[in-house]
């Protein structure tokens, strides 16, 4: 049991992004963990974090489904999540915190199934392989996925700049 508590900041991690609600996000993190408890017996060993992810992914999209995804209202924020605090002058903090800001805006706007697999690959620095067994399609549907993923999230990232220039060139405020 202990191997898997070392994985409950990665299953947070995931449970935050696909949730998008904190709340929510702690509540399936610990009903997965607790499924994952009671059915260790069943575990065939490899790798624990993905066994443990697998379940956070389920519990996520179950609960997505019962309560329709249009119930979300929450918006995650990155920035007051992270847990990270740093000692900074207030000019690179705030520049830290716009940025982190927009690539957590513009992860949000991208599909479920895109947002998914960047998460687990960039964020939580999983394999093809754990990614591909996790969400159960083949690896070289994780491979695409990622891409067209990155280039969407490349596309929304342009276009955010591309208002907030032309916004600051014109002087109005941007509009999310």
């Amino acid at each position: 049991m202990a191997p898997l508590v070392a994985h409950l900041d990665a299953a947070h991690n995931l449970a935050r992004w696909l949730m998008r609600n904190e709340t929510d996000a702690e509540d399936v993190v610990q009903e997965s963990y607790l499924r994952a408890i009671r059915s260790f017996a069943g575990f065939r060993g490899g790798d624990g974090r993905a066994w443990l992810l697998t379940i956070v992914r389920n519990g996520c999209y179950d609960r997505l489904r019962q309560k329709g995804t249009s119930a979300q209202t929450t918006d995650f924020d990155e920035a007051l999540h992270s847990g990270v605090r740093q000692m900074m002058n207030p000019e690179t903090a705030l520049l830290l915190a716009e940025r982190r800001e927009l690539v957590s805006n513009s992860l949000a706007e991208l599909p479920a199934e895109y947002r998914e697999v960047l998460v687990m690959r960039e964020m939580e620095e999983l394999s093809y392989r754990e990614i591909a067994d996790i969400v159960e399609i083949p690896m070289g549907t994780v491979m695409s996925r990622l891409s067209r993923a990155r280039q969407r999230l490349e596309q929304i990232l342009l276009g955010h700049q591309e208002r907030a220039a032309l916004a600051l060139a014109t002087g109005t405020s941007v509009a999310s």
